[in-house]
């Protein structure tokens, strides 16, 4: 698998994802700038990584989405290429038009930085073929603007497509209210593409991948993602 990490100026996650990325395929990827104009040849997966890009200054993502680097980014998704955003990540994606959407303040107005359930909604992309649907995870999330919000026919269009991929639940996969910690629309925390080539999240699998330091129920993702190349 041949990955690259993009860094945006006030990233902070790209080295956690980089880790995850060699832990779980043994090759390392490479970081790449947000001022340059092509990726690395031969890439196969494309992160966008969390943090506070450029300050998230006029909206989170806003600016990041219109750096030089995310033409290649979208060419690079336009051909079939996988592409996954985090958090930060995420609110990119949006913004730059690769997925519907956008991300707002937490319902409750205040910054979320602890572990949340996650239930996995469905095994057959290449993001998470290694979890089976219906799946209960835990995560940790870090964020103030990861409220989901979409009009309502785009919502409808998600839900009915199936790419919804991951939702806040409890403990026993229960969706409820007190689950859906930020307000997001339907509990939505990870949605992909048309083409389910695209995903975007907001909780942070990266940062828990390594037994030797914590729980490891984010890794299923990076392991499915290595899977998937290398089966391609």
């Amino acid at each position: 698998m041949k990955a690259a990490v993009i860094v945006f100026p006030g990233s902070n996650r790209e080295r956690d994802i980089a880790y995850a990325l060699e832990l779980t395929s043994g090759q390392k990827p490479a970081l790449v700038w947000h001022g340059d104009r092509d990726l690395p040849a031969g890439t196969d997966l494309v992160v966008l990584p969390g943090g506070f890009s450029y300050g998230d200054y006029l909206r989170c993502g806003a600016i990041a989405a219109r750096a030089t680097v995310m033409d290649a980014v979208r060419a690079h998704a336009a051909r079939g290429g996988l592409v996954l955003g985090v958090c930060n990540g995420f609110q990119i994606l949006c913004e730059a038009g690769l997925l519907p959407g956008v991300l707002m303040r937490n319902a409750q107005l205040k910054f979320i930085a602890r572990n949340v359930h996650l239930k996995v909604e469905r095994s057959d992309t290449p993001f998470t073929r290694r979890y089976n649907a219906g799946a209960v995870i835990e995560v940790p999330v870090a964020h103030g603007e990861g409220n989901f919000i979409a009009d309502a026919e785009t919502v409808a269009k998600l839900e009915g497509e199936g790419r919804v991929v991951f939702r806040y639940c409890d403990a026993a996969g229960q969706v409820t209210a007190g689950a859906n910690i930020n307000g997001a629309t339907n509990a939505i925390a990870g949605i992909v593409s048309e083409n389910r080539r695209v995903l975007g999240m907001m909780p942070h699998p990266e940062n828990h991948v390594d037994p030797a330091i914590g729980p490891t129920d984010g890794r299923g993702l990076f392991e499915s993602l290595a899977e998937a190349l290398q089966t391609a």
